[in-house]
């Protein structure tokens, strides 16, 4: 399938600070693709340049194949930073001036203030509107002309937890019509719950990008907890142990590739051991992206 976006050393210097480093990247159809990292590692420089805000100091992308041009960013929406709308015009009366600005049907907005919940708030004015319901609005305001990606930078900063909630949802809605998504956020929790993609960038680095899916495969982390004395010394004798790290009043016993929870249970109950406690731990996308940062130090 050929990307939607290719990223070849793409660069960007702020006199001797590097905030985007060689970046290279592809984003294909339908992916939600996630752009992870700490606040100053690069996501927003990154994306403004996507988007014709900032010019590369080096480097190309391209848009479906194509080198980036008005008529091609058109097929694009994108919330940047913080949206701006008229305050005492409804939630509307701004939409239909950014569909004139944007030349694209005002029968567009039913479709798109549906879209992200708004439909009952339509007429109130912009100013009255919390955090949360602004962030949706700029949303609709980037679907307006129905683009093939969405740019989503940082989307639920500073919403509260029923906010974050809103904004997830609309993010999988959007994905399920089938639109490509590029998010940005520093936030771990959110990349693990929308995306099927991400990449981790520090200070302007491309440091480790793969499918979200992948987190937590490979080799198991099992808790364990029984009513035996030498606990310790008896899982230290299954031979599918690499380590063992006692937290909270548990083992954490780390298992050879091939072997399971179940073949460490087997192991204590053909020795008497009934465990009280056996859960077959994952590795979160927390622990791998604060591993993959310290490996890249």
């Amino acid at each position: 399938m050929a990307p939607v976006l290719s990223i070849q050393n793409l660069t960007k210097h702020f006199g001797r600070i590097k905030a985007v480093n060689n970046l290279v990247l592809e984003v294909t159809s339908g992916q939600v693709f996630g752009m992870l990292g700490p606040n100053g590692s690069g996501k927003t420089t990154t994306l403004g340049m996507l988007m014709g805000v900032t010019n590369p100091t080096s480097g190309s992308f391209y848009w479906f194949g194509e080198e980036p041009t008005p008529q091609i960013r058109k097929k694009i929406g994108a919330v940047l930073e913080h949206p701006i709308f008229y305050p005492y015009l409804s939630g509307q009366k701004n939409l239909e001036l950014n569909a004139m600005i944007k030349e694209c049907p005002v029968a567009n907005i039913p479709r798109v203030l549906d879209l992200v919940e708004l439909t009952d708030r339509k007429n109130d004015k912009y100013k009255t509107y919390s955090l949360g319901m602004k962030q949706r609005l700029a949303i609709a305001s980037a679907l307006l002309n129905d683009p093939t990606v969405l740019i989503l930078d940082e989307p639920t900063n500073g919403l509260d937890p029923m906010g974050i909630a809103e904004i997830r949802e609309i993010i999988r809605k959007i994905a399920a019509q089938g639109k490509t998504i590029i998010l940005a956020s520093h936030l771990l929790d959110e990349v693990q719950k929308v995306c099927t993609h991400f990449a981790v960038l520090k200070k302007g680095n491309l440091v480790y990008t793969g499918p979200v899916g992948e987190v937590g495969s490979g080799a198991e982390i099992v808790e364990v907890n029984a009513d035996a004395e030498a606990l310790n010394e008896l899982l230290l004798q299954f031979s599918g142990t690499t380590s063992i790290n006692r937290e909270n009043g548990s083992y954490h016993v780390s298992l050879r590739d091939g072997f399971h929870s179940k073949d460490l249970n087997k192991f204590l109950f053909e020795r008497g051991v009934v465990a009280t406690h056996l859960v077959t731990k994952k590795k979160s996308l927390e622990k791998q992206f604060l591993e993959i940062l310290s490996e890249s130090t």
